[in-house]
């Protein structure tokens, strides 16, 4: 299990966001994204550390996601060189990733901000998976509930950006439950790991739209499963 107090820098104080997570605050800024730890009832996000291979590697195992062709998650043998990669582009500023722990502290995925403009105050939620048991839970709404509220309400976010495979239809049916609103097709954006052409479904919530969004993640989270 880990403690979600855990942090990469010390952390100081809890705010409320809404009525579902707290917020722990860097008190050393190092760039527009800070390393935070965000709690929830269902969830808690902290800051990703190398240390948190092994128990990636038995969430990932939970369900066998690498094994499906139009995502990319990492395996339990390829789990030390992600978070390498992950950490990696935190210290380039451009990626700020996320252990995400269960109601009782242990791990079962990773999700991150990616893509950073910090010029423009944009990032995308990307780079996420869970292992099976929780998936289509109340987990994965209060993650991004809690990312949002913290891009738009403590970052200043100007939009979010959600990125999928046009033929993810699990994943893209799961963004626009968020409310987020589809931007449009980038076809034949990236070439997939077994060599075919992938076609990238681009979503957003913009700063406006986001009270409306979160009016409606509050009452996906308050109503009774």
């Amino acid at each position: 299990m880990i403690e979600p107090r855990d942090c990469l820098v010390p952390c100081a104080g809890s705010v409320l966001v809404g009525r579902h997570a707290r917020h722990e605050l860097s008190v050393r800024p190092m760039t527009w994204l800070t390393p935070i730890t965000l709690r929830g009832v269902h969830a808690a996000l902290v800051p990703l550390q190398a240390e948190h291979e092994a128990a990636l590697a038995d969430a990932v195992r939970d369900g066998e996601l690498w094994e499906l062709w139009y995502t990319t998650v990492p395996s339990p043998q390829t789990m030390r060189a992600e978070i390498a990669r992950c950490l990696g582009l935190q210290a380039a500023g451009s990626m700020l990733p996320f252990t995400v722990l269960d109601a009782g502290g242990t791990p079962v995925g990773m999700t991150t901000y990616m893509n950073v403009d910090a010029v423009h105050k944009r990032v995308e939620i990307g780079s996420t998976w869970y292992g099976a048991r929780v998936q289509r839970t109340a987990l994965n709404t209060e993650c991004k509930r809690m990312l949002l509220a913290h891009a738009f309400e403590v970052l200043d976010c100007i939009a979010v950006e959600f990125r999928t495979h046009r033929l993810n239809v699990a994943s893209r049916r799961a963004i626009e439950r968020l409310g987020a609103q589809l931007d449009g097709i980038l076809r034949a954006h990236q070439r997939a790991a077994n060599g075919t052409l992938r076609d990238t479904a681009v979503y957003s919530i913009t700063a406006a739209e986001w009270p409306t969004v979160k009016a409606n993640l509050d009452w996906q989270l308050a109503r009774p499963r």
